[in-house]
């Protein structure tokens, strides 16, 4: 655990919001396990347990609180000092891996042994792999039963449920009533407009969300994206199922809200898991500027950026496509190739709103047969397109967070015109390695240059090895710091 008993203590009596989501009480004396900023009367500490994660509080027999709801806190960066191995299984399951596999599969996508698997989550973790994908399930039903009027029905295929029986069943067990009875608590009249499914994510102080939206807004492909303020909407297709997204941030910081508008809700929980990675909501600001903050070339940046994020991806062939894009040319070059590539080729939208957004970006498929002569890309841009695009639609890059960082980027560099800094940009923001590093970044250095370090490619891959292992984040302070007239320039 990352605290002691008597900070766990402290922290709930004061409601300490800065520990909302690191750990959950346990109050042995009611059966029921709370979030630190739990309203209710603050038990004695002799009636304490504190478990790091809600699975492990479960897996010991508590319940969740119908007051403070846990499935409501942010993700918990718990899962951020595990072992790799493990990162990445939890990462997996949290897009459903055991929805419809086991831990065999599992622990074969990962390339380690069943057993050994399971020792790894008793020893970081602290419960199985079932255990956090039962957790997982019973907490997004349970937000989705509070926070919209889907049918009971459709709420338990949207978390993974066999069955309506055996939903409720697990509802009886753990929260000792049915989920019709908990409706009866539900905020659909506050969070539902009538036009699609809103559901909020808390996020995790401190948290830039402006710099983010901007970052995204620069970048938006016409047709695809469009972004304001403090809103992005984009078009979306999960198993040829069309929709649109809508993710508002509150300008306060303490949660997002997002839309999704989809036909087939059975897809809700990756919608919901791509929309936490595509804005970064659980990354543990606290941990990662506690780090960085002891180079003087960080420091700035971190004391007047404090909840800086990485922009991630809904898709990893469309941030895969970007980035081959992205080579050598500037950030409005490469904007205007990829609305080129979306208009040709991505498939028109059945039902556009008069928000812009016409059609999806287009599939590996399609441009794996199209004719790029006419984007305006040179002819070796077009083959190194055309090669990853291949490589895409035949499946022969298996891209995903089982991947470790290395294996992403040889897998990548294999491909024809794809270097380091194409596979460890994809890998930063498609897969969200927090460790990637766009290593000969022209924006990279010219930012260290601005600070008054001028210094070699070289020179500076040496130095980021002390920003282990956020050197993606530190990354993205870099590019922060650039003068405005240069920030535009590349990526």
């Amino acid at each position: 655990m990352e605290y002691d008993s008597k900070t766990c203590y402290q922290a709930v009596k004061s409601r300490d919001p800065r520990f909302d989501g690191r750990f959950f009480t346990a109050v042995v004396s009611t059966g029921i396990f709370c979030r630190p900023v739990c309203p209710a009367i603050t038990p004695q500490q002799k009636n304490c347990q504190f478990f790091d994660n809600a699975a492990a509080a479960m897996q010991a027999g508590f319940r969740p609180c119908l007051r403070c709801r846990p499935e409501a806190a942010p993700g918990g960066p718990a899962w951020n000092g595990v072992s790799t191995t493990v990162g990445r299984a939890l990462r997996l399951i949290n897009e459903g891996a055991l929805d419809t596999g086991s831990v065999d599969d599992l622990a074969d996508r990962l390339g380690v042994g069943e057993r050994h698997l399971r020792r790894l989550f008793v020893e970081h973790v602290g419960v199985g792999p079932k255990a956090v994908a039962q957790t997982r399930r019973v907490l997004f039903a349970k937000k989705l039963v509070n926070e919209t009027a889907l049918p009971l029905t459709d709420i338990a295929l949207a978390a993974g449920f066999g069955s309506i029986r055996r939903f409720n069943s697990t509802f009886q067990k753990i929260y000792a009533r049915p989920p019709r009875e908990l409706r009866r608590m539900n905020e659909v009249d506050a969070n539902s407009d009538g036009a699609g499914l809103t559901l909020k994510l808390s996020v995790r102080p401190p948290y830039d969300g402006s710099l983010l939206i901007g970052f995204l807004q620069t970048r938006a492909i016409p047709g695809v994206e469009t972004v304001s303020d403090n809103s992005y909407w984009r078009t979306i297709a999960i198993n040829k199922q069309q929709g649109i997204l809508e993710v508002r941030h509150d300008p306060e910081g303490r949660h997002l809200k997002v839309k999704v508008s989809l036909a087939d809700t059975s897809h809700l929980q990756t919608v919901i898991e791509r929309s936490r990675r595509l804005f970064d909501i659980d990354a543990d600001s606290t941990a990662i500027n506690a780090l960085l903050c002891h180079d003087p070339l960080l420091a700035k940046s971190i004391k007047a950026r404090p909840g800086l994020r990485i922009p991630g991806a809904w898709d990893t062939f469309e941030i895969a496509v970007r980035a081959v894009l992205g080579q050598q040319v500037s950030v409005a070059a490469a904007r205007t190739f990829a609305g080129r590539l979306a208009a040709a080729y991505g498939t028109p939208l059945k039902n556009p709103n008069g928000s812009g957004l016409v059609h999806l970006f287009p599939t590996a498929e399609a441009l794996a047969e199209a004719d790029l002569s006419g984007i305006g890309l040179t002819k070796r841009r077009v083959e190194t397109l055309r090669g990853l695009c291949r490589a895409f639609a035949d499946d022969d890059l298996g891209l995903d967070v089982s991947s470790g960082l290395e294996e992403t980027q040889a897998r990548l560099t294999a491909l024809s015109g794809i270097g380091p800094w194409t596979a460890q940009y994809i890998a930063m923001r498609a897969l969200g390695e927090p460790d990637a590093f766009p290593t000969g970044d022209l924006g990279l250095l010219n930012a260290c240059k601005a600070m008054g370090k001028e210094m070699s490619a070289r020179e500076l891959d040496q130095r980021a090895e002390n920003w282990r292992p956020w050197r993606a984040y530190a990354a993205m302070h870099l590019w922060a710091m650039l003068p405005p007239q240069k920030r535009k320039a590349k990526r």
